[in-house]
């Protein structure tokens, strides 16, 4: 098992998933890293590193390949070409991804956050979701989800998912938290 004070999570602190989980891991000792760009309002600003435009430019990714992969249309805004790119920086920092969202019929999920978790499919990561319509976790196994309740086993996490936290989507969080460190213990 993993001591909380040897893990970091990188996040973008969004209101929501982000927040919450970043709250949940300050409890225990985790470190945390949260990617931003100047002049974007976040909520969550603990361990705040603001990219700059030469390291936004890095996590560009084109429109088209972005729409190819999700099956489906983003803006094309610069602020939402700034947001992709952060999730770059998200996936590319952290190994294990934690998400919570609801899962598209296409496989992938919806918003913004789907192209994290495509990320972190491309990139070949152990990925989790919490289906927040099914109440359960999902994990990228062998190219399908799975069920299957996750353990926090790297040292290295990223996180990211909906503005929309539901109850249950906090106690999988907190669940996680307790299999992984034994947090009801302290």
């Amino acid at each position: 098992m993993l001591e909380p004070k040897k893990v970091t999570l990188y996040t973008g602190g969004h209101r929501g998933t982000e927040e919450y989980f970043g709250k949940s891991a300050e409890k225990i000792g985790i470190q945390e890293v949260t990617f931003n760009f100047e002049g974007h309002d976040i909520s969550r600003e603990k361990g705040l590193r603001i990219l700059s435009d030469e390291e936004l430019l890095r996590g560009g990714v084109s429109p088209d390949i972005i729409r190819k992969r999700m099956e489906r249309e983003f803006a094309q805004t610069p602020f939402m070409q700034k947001i992709f790119q952060v999730m770059f920086h998200i996936i590319n920092n952290g190994y294990q991804v934690f998400s919570v969202g609801w899962l598209l019929r296409n496989g992938t999920v919806k918003g913004g956050t789907g192209w994290g978790v495509e990320l972190a499919r491309l990139f070949n990561r152990p990925v989790h979701l919490f289906e927040q319509d099914r109440k359960e976790w999902i994990s990228w196994v062998n190219n399908k989800w799975v069920t299957e309740d996750p353990v926090i086993c790297h040292k290295t996490l990223a996180v990211t998912g909906t503005r929309y936290l539901s109850d249950e989507g906090r106690q999988a969080i907190d669940e996680l938290f307790e299999r992984s460190f034994n947090t009801s213990d302290k």
